[in-house]
């Protein structure tokens, strides 16, 4: 089996930027050895209401679903045009005070990039 290096970023949701606190809402997992790209998420609304009762949903998880078509490379609409993989996550994962934000850029190995980015999922968000 082979192993692949990867960056990950955990993509929070911080309802009231100035209060900096937030939610884990997402991951964006980048593979270069392994040419792969790729966000899942999954938004707990109760959770997010406790924090934020005026949270908007919907804006949430267009952001979200941007992400993934970024990390797609979906152009157009008001989507960036990024060229390569190592790009697009470069500005995935740039500091931003939106409503979903990307956390700190952290590194690993894995022999299954998807099946990493499920378990960071399941681990950091869930």
């Amino acid at each position: 089996m082979s192993f692949f290096g990867y960056q990950y970023v955990v993509l929070r949701c911080v309802p009231r930027v100035e209060r900096e606190e937030f939610v884990n809402v997402g991951v964006v997992l980048y593979s270069q050895g392994a040419d792969f790209l790729e966000a899942a998420y999954r938004v707990d609304e109760a959770r997010l209401r406790v924090l934020a009762p005026s949270v908007d949903l919907e804006e949430v998880s267009a952001s979200l679903e941007t992400i993934c078509q970024v990390c797609r490379g979906v152009t157009g609409g008001g989507l960036p045009t990024l060229g390569g993989l190592g790009r697009r996550f470069g500005w995935l994962s740039a500091p931003r005070s939106t409503v979903v934000q990307p956390g700190p850029v952290h590194g690993g190995l894995t022999g299954d990039p998807a099946g990493e980015l499920h378990t960071l999922l399941r681990r950091l968000v869930d």
